[in-house]
């Protein structure tokens, strides 16, 4: 006689969106999981399509794939050649492997086109539940929505796109809990800027991150986008927002959202993936949000941050001779005196976009800052879109003319200045404040240095010519 089987266990949100998509469980190996949503881009696409190609073999679920051009392409001339050859070939190829393969595509300056994590939850692509890969680092920005969402290796592609699966080994849930109130004029970019600080560069590795805690509820989706789309660098494969009301109301008419009944049947199994009761996490952090202030990089990894009311880190008062060593390093590339005040760092190139912070509701924060004032003499600014759609509705609003009226370049859609992949990389010894995610050494250019902020703050440091936030203007 089978014994009746007992309650079900307490699970976290990570567990239950997994172990939905299980096919083939490792036994202690990775598992083969389903994959729901892929999403393409010119950079990390044409050796998988190869791949495909020289198989025999075609694209499994074409219908489950999107792919958009956002890395390479110049963000003005649209309309003409772009001059570059390595990335103009990038983007023919992926433009020729789509047309081929049958994969729905949006190219440069089409209505749909824009940067791959823009657009996904535009299109309502990026739903509560579904697993969701592209290749590229910051698909982690789509666990806003409740995904689970991460980039993957160009051999993953592939095998994504001939199977519609992919072996993983499971990760660990990790929650990152944030509580009371935001002070006014802290983003998600300084939460996210915090945590990572808070955690490390590797303290979220082998993690999934479940984001959680009044300070993370209050959020609307674009903050959560951001606070997701920094996951990737404190090292977890991962980040994730339970979701909720807010989710849903985002979500409602989107093309690829469901409708009419399938709608309400979502809607049913979505108000599910909350972690249960007593559900336990291999890793528990816990931040509070009054602790938190406006914050930007000193350093040469996000992890190097520093209040905005702070100064540039003292080496000799490590006592680690590896982080004093990694310290000193990142000053000499950023070359940055010990000590200095963060407000007294002079900088001469803003930029306003990106994955990270590229949305309408970016642009609108910094825009807000910018009515009435100019770009400081000597300083270049430039503001590009996340995707087409966002710079409609900023044009529409009249936010282009805010930035325009100030001095900014309104530019096309485009990863742009994130990367020294297009026109807008910097030259050696730029020094910039950016809205985007990653301050390597050489990032945004040979030799450029990269202060990374939130919108407000990088629209107030191009009005003062350094560093500073609204409220100092």
């Amino acid at each position: 006689m089978q014994r009746p089987s007992g309650p079900a266990a307490p699970r976290t949100l990570f567990a239950k969106v997994w172990d939905e998509h299980v096919v083939v469980p490792g036994d202690g190996g990775p598992d083969l999981l389903y994959i729901d949503v892929h999403l393409l881009h010119e950079m990390t696409s044409p050796q998988a399509f190869e791949g495909l190609r020289t198989a025999g073999r075609k694209v499994r679920r074409p219908d489950l794939t999107m792919a958009t051009e956002d890395h390479n392409v110049p963000t003005f001339a649209h309309d003409e050649p772009i001059s570059d050859p390595l990335s103009r070939q990038q983007v023919e190829l992926v433009r020729r492997n789509c047309a081929e393969f049958g994969v729905p595509h949006h190219p440069m300056g089409s209505s749909g086109n824009g940067i791959v994590h823009v657009i996904g939850p535009e299109q309502g692509l990026s739903q509560p539940g579904v697993t969701l890969v592209c290749g590229d680092s910051h698909t982690s920005t789509h666990g806003a929505f409740g995904a689970l969402a991460f980039g993957i290796g160009t051999s993953e592609v592939e095998h994504v796109m001939a199977t519609q699966t992919l072996w993983l080994q499971r990760p660990e849930p990790m929650a990152v809990e944030i509580v009371g109130t935001l002070p006014d004029g802290v983003t998600a970019k300084d939460v996210g800027l915090h945590v990572i600080a808070t955690v490390g560069t590797n303290g979220g590795a082998g993690h999934v991150i479940e984001y959680r805690g009044t300070a993370v509820e209050a959020m609307m989706m674009e903050q959560r986008m951001t606070l997701c789309n920094l996951t990737i660098e404190c090292g977890a494969r991962a980040g994730m927002v339970a979701p909720d009301a807010t989710t849903f109301a985002h979500l409602a008419g989107r093309p690829h959202a469901p409708s009419g009944d399938l709608w309400e049947q979502a809607l049913a199994h979505w108000r599910t993936l909350r972690t249960d009761e007593g559900a336990t996490f291999a890793r528990t952090v816990r931040i509070d949000a009054a602790d938190i202030s406006p914050r930007v990089t000193w350093g040469t990894d996000p992890s190097q941050s520093a209040p905005l009311d702070g100064h540039v880190p003292e080496p000799h008062q490590q006592d680690d001779p590896s982080v004093r060593a990694r310290i000193e390093q990142a000053l000499a590339y950023m070359d940055l005196a010990p000590g200095t005040p963060m407000r007294e760092i002079a900088i001469d190139t803003v930029f306003i976009g990106s994955c990270t912070n590229g949305r309408f509701e970016d642009l609108a924060a910094a825009a807000d800052v910018l009515r009435g004032r100019r770009v400081a003499d000597g300083v270049h600014a430039l503001v590009v879109p996340g995707s087409r759609l966002v710079a409609d509705q900023a044009e529409a609003a009249g936010l282009a003319d805010v930035f325009r009226a100030a001095g900014f370049s309104w530019r096309s859609a485009g990863c742009s200045m994130c990367t020294a992949m297009n026109p807008d990389a910097l030259g050696p010894g730029n020094r910039s404040a950016s809205t985007t995610n990653r301050n390597f050494e050489g990032r945004q250019g040979p030799g450029a240095r990269t202060h990374l902020v939130s919108p407000a703050v990088a629209a107030a440091t191009a009005v003062a010519g350094r560093l500073c936030a609204p409220a100092d203007l």
